[in-house]
């Protein structure tokens, strides 16, 4: 099978594309590289994988790639909502203008497996579970764009979208704006945090658990496809405080000031229940303590920074 990955060298594509190969599939990516990033250069020997550098706005070149695969995983996205304000006709168009075209263009036999956010649950009491019947209230353009995307989706035949949790891990091009990466890096670089809302809860997941579940979707589509999916580790959903604490078990010294004047601009406060893809066949099985040790080694290799002398 051929797997038409956009977005592919982003945080999540970089250790997607090396499952799918691991797994045996024909991988084609897709990305313009905004950062300019080179984390998919380990992939470029591999003789099932290809790169093409474009735009996923661009119908030409999306008809083109399109025609000879079988399954299509729409990475590419304008990710979080600080990125989504700071460019909001950027933010629609390649969140939900491109979702549409690629939806027209394929053909209903191939399949699309869409990554969306659970932050569409919005501002919950953080006490009762979401579900996949939970009413989306997305409070930000990120998330408004991603649950438009996802019901359009979920409207057309042959199609899966994950709800995915707050993702965590190392990647080749990696994100130290995500919570748990943020919390460890802080903790060992500055040694302290001011955190806002404590208690607000959300639900966490590893970046390799979620490069799992997209190929056990490939391989279960026919029991699968028509409906969404939340995608997250049971045994984390944590509030703010818990997760920080959680990291000062592995960085003593970190200091963790919670604000009680001021707040978070993010208001998210929700726990996931992930039962419907448990009952599907998957669960995620890295915890919170596996991310923070990875995170902890990758850390090590940053160095000096370009703009300290320490």
């Amino acid at each position: 099978m051929h797997v038409l990955v956009t977005g592919g060298a982003g945080y999540l594509g970089s250790i997607l594309c090396e499952h799918l190969l691991r797994d045996g599939y024909n991988v084609t990516v897709l990305d313009n590289l905004t950062y300019g990033q080179g984390s998919l250069f380990h992939l470029c020997a591999h003789e099932k994988f290809n790169f093409v550098r474009g735009d996923v706005r661009d119908e030409k070149t999306i008809n083109q790639l399109i025609k000879n695969v079988d399954v299509i995983i729409p990475l590419a996205a304008i990710v979080g909502a600080p990125a989504c304000d700071r460019d909001p006709r950027m933010a629609t168009s390649v969140n939900l203008d491109a979702i549409r075209m690629i939806n027209r263009l394929r053909s209903h036999s191939q399949l699309i497996i869409y990554p969306t956010t659970n932050s569409g649950y919005g501002t919950k009491s953080g006490d009762v579970f979401c579900t996949e019947e939970t009413p989306l209230e997305p409070i930000t353009l990120y998330g408004q764009t991603k649950c438009e995307a996802e019901l359009e989706l979920l409207n057309s035949p042959n199609t899966i979208t994950l709800r995915l949790a707050t993702v965590f891990g190392v990647s080749p091009r990696l994100r130290i704006d995500l919570l748990v990466n943020h919390f460890v890096y802080a903790a060992v670089t500055d040694g302290y945090i001011v955190i806002f809302e404590k208690d607000f809860k959300r639900n966490y997941v590893h970046i390799r658990d979620v490069a799992d579940c997209f190929c056990y979707c490939i391989k279960n589509a026919d029991k699968m496809k028509g409906r969404p999916y939340n995608v997250g580790l049971d045994a984390a959903n944590l509030s703010k405080e818990q997760l920080a604490l959680k990291v000062k078990e592995y960085v003593p010294n970190f200091y963790i000031h919670f604000s009680e004047v001021g707040s978070d601009p993010d208001k998210r406060n929700y726990i996931v229940s992930n039962q419907r893809l448990r009952e599907a066949g998957f669960e995620a099985k890295r915890s919170i303590d596996d991310g923070i040790k990875e995170l902890l080694k990758g850390y090590c290799m940053f160095g000096r920074s370009s703009f300290k002398n320490v």
